[in-house]
């Protein structure tokens, strides 16, 4: 599970191809409680890569409406949205183990039974394991900024990105990112904005509030105390 994350790329000639990431694979250690959740609670809430379709009914044992979410760190808001909401079930990914752990200790300490868990390369998993048309949300809260100009190219979200979401949404479902970088806020705007199939759902046609279904966390919380700014963006597919 934890040495699969990101599968190589090859070109015609069996070279393995570089491609361009937003993220760094950070090899944190694991806490006897992560390591301890990731070998007991793997079976019942952890999905390996294999490059074929969901059933989500079989994943879920339902036919519940499916939130994705992105980049899950620590996986506290996504834990507390799985247990405040068990009308939807939750799938979340993130590629770095000690917050896949800490994810599933918490669901376990909660008794949630609606949220399964990746460990890889979310655009490998889209591209190969979600059905088109399939979820009723994507979230996308606080990734990686890429501050530096050289490196804005790395950041998430982009044209192509934007456009692999709509595809994987149902008509009416919803993309909704957060950030708390004023700059890249700015940058989904542009993107969405432009972006083909989309409503912007902000009255203003900018940013909306806070929705409630999105549970502050203790790092936004320390943000704000310091005077730091968070930007909600959501966009519903229109076609």
């Amino acid at each position: 599970m934890i040495n699969n994350v990101i599968s190589p790329e090859y070109n015609e000639e069996g070279r393995v191809m570089r491609r361009v990431r937003s993220f760094v694979r950070r090899q944190g250690r694991l806490t006897q409680r992560q390591e301890d959740a990731l070998q007991s609670e793997w079976e019942a809430m952890g999905i390996d890569f294999v490059p074929q379709p969901f059933d989500f009914t079989a994943v879920f044992n339902n036919a519940n409406p499916v939130v994705l979410e992105i980049g899950f760190g620590m996986g506290a808001s996504l834990v507390t949205m799985a247990a405040q909401n068990p009308e939807k079930n939750f799938l979340g990914i993130e590629v770095h183990a000690p917050g896949v752990g800490a994810c599933l200790a918490s669901a376990k300490e909660e008794n949630i039974t609606n949220l399964r868990v990746m460990c890889h390369d979310a655009i490998e998993v889209l591209d190969t394991m979600i059905p088109d048309g399939s979820l009723s949300m994507v979230q996308l809260f606080f990734p990686d900024p890429w501050h530096k100009a050289k490196h804005n190219k790395r950041r998430i979200v982009q044209t192509p990105f934007a456009d692999k979401i709509r595809t994987k949404l149902a008509v009416g479902g919803v993309f909704h990112m957060a950030t708390d970088w004023e700059p890249y806020a700015e940058h989904m705007l542009e993107v969405m904005t432009h972006a083909q199939g989309y409503k912007n759902l902000s009255t203003t046609g900018d940013y909306v509030p806070r929705p409630e279904t999105r549970p502050e966390t203790k790092f936004e919380k320390r943000g704000q105390r310091l005077g730091h700014g968070v930007w909600d963006l959501m966009f519903e597919r229109t076609k």
